[in-house]
């Protein structure tokens, strides 16, 4: 997106409203993920951060934020995600793949590039919770996360710096829904060959599970009332938030909508192939066969794709026709399957049903 260069902490039609009593703790009023991620990107970009820190709450409705860097196919199931309509985001911060619903609180550390220090920001956190519940054993990690009781991860962490400016991010795990989180963090497509940052699967825990008497309210207030770190130096009420609001912040619909986009979302997939073994069967005669399938991908296209058919199920002459009709189309189920319609139309009888079936399974490959 294109930088705007503000003066001062805020533009002047936002300073009264945004630092108002001097506060620097703030929360989003919004509960979708695109919004809240180009709120941090926004304050990174426009906010004057020197010599000064901000503190940001917020939560999202279900959604599956993957790192800058990561392949999305690697990381989570893509088809049970669009079935149960959980959005996919790609944030701008480096790290990896993480499930949010409202039962999972993020706070965002802003600050001048030179005053970023993750230990630190992980330290009021973690003090946070021990001030709300001193029986729970919490403490971050060399990686960076917060683990409870020494093995169960509540919070990972990722961030982002420019020249001048940085924010870190975490999440805390309050009372988020396990199941979900499983079902969508599980990689569906096969034969992934990528050198995109890989998540690390680690063993997670609500803290709900451990406190369950923590409510919400009990929570935001522990970490907004931050006047037990003066080395953190906030000590503000906290303030709300409504990153919907353009008059508040000029530019950051449009911000929103490029996350959104699928050139950002997919299309920033580092390249990679798909190796893997297709089970082809014929539904009419039973006849059973298999197919070797190579797809080279690129910005989340089809740079190349070569499928060959054992036992001369369908004429390779066919299969060329189809591979032709795929390259350069977008890695995604419902284009393809609108590119290869054509196709399959022109066919008739064993062909028209063999030709439907191959693609069909080339299409399950993609989640």
């Amino acid at each position: 997106f294109r930088k705007t260069h503000l003066s001062g902490f805020f533009s002047a039609g936002i300073h009264s409203k945004l630092t108002k009593d001097g506060s620097l703790i703030f929360q989003s009023k919004s509960t979708d993920i695109h919004q809240n991620l180009a709120l941090e990107d926004w304050i990174e970009t426009n906010v004057d951060l020197t010599n000064r820190r901000l503190f940001l709450l917020w939560r999202s409705h279900a959604a599956v934020v993957i790192g800058r860097h990561q392949n999305p196919w690697a990381e989570c199931d893509l088809g049970a995600m669009w079935r149960a309509g959980v959005p996919l985001a790609r944030r701008r911060s480096g790290g990896g793949t993480v499930y949010h619903d409202m039962g999972n609180l993020n706070l965002t550390f802003f600050s001048c590039r030179k005053l970023y220090d993750r230990q630190r920001n992980l330290k009021v956190v973690t003090e946070a919770l021990r001030r709300a519940r001193p029986e729970l054993d919490v403490r971050a990690t060399e990686r960076l996360d917060i683990v409870l009781n020494g093995k169960y991860k509540i919070s990972g962490s990722a961030s982002r710096l420019s020249r001048k400016a940085s924010y870190h991010h975490c999440t805390l795990l309050h009372s988020a829904d396990g199941s979900a989180l499983q079902s969508v963090l599980r990689p569906s497509t096969p034969g992934i060959h990528s050198n995109a940052t890989p998540s690390v699967v680690s063993s997670v825990t609500n803290l709900t599970d451990h406190a369950p008497s923590l409510t919400w309210e009990e929570l935001t207030q522990a970490l907004s009332n931050l006047s037990y770190a003066p080395y953190f130096g906030l000590s503000s009420p906290l303030s709300l938030l409504d990153p919907s609001d353009e008059s508040l912040f000029p530019g950051i619909g449009c911000m929103a909508s490029e996350l959104r986009s699928w050139d950002w979302t997919f299309g920033k997939t580092p390249k990679f192939t798909i190796e893997t073994e297709l089970s082809l069967s014929d539904d009419l005669t039973l006849e059973h066969t298999t197919a070797q399938l190579h797809i080279e991908l690129k910005n989340g296209l089809i740079s190349s794709i070569v499928i060959t058919v054992q036992d001369q199920w369908l004429q390779q002459t066919l299969i060329n026709e189809l591979c032709d009709v795929l390259t350069g189309e977008r890695f995604c189920p419902h284009r393809v399957a609108a590119a290869v319609s054509t196709l399959i139309k022109s066919e008739q009888d064993e062909t028209q049903r063999r030709l439907h079936k191959l693609s069909n399974t080339v299409i399950s490959v993609m989640g």
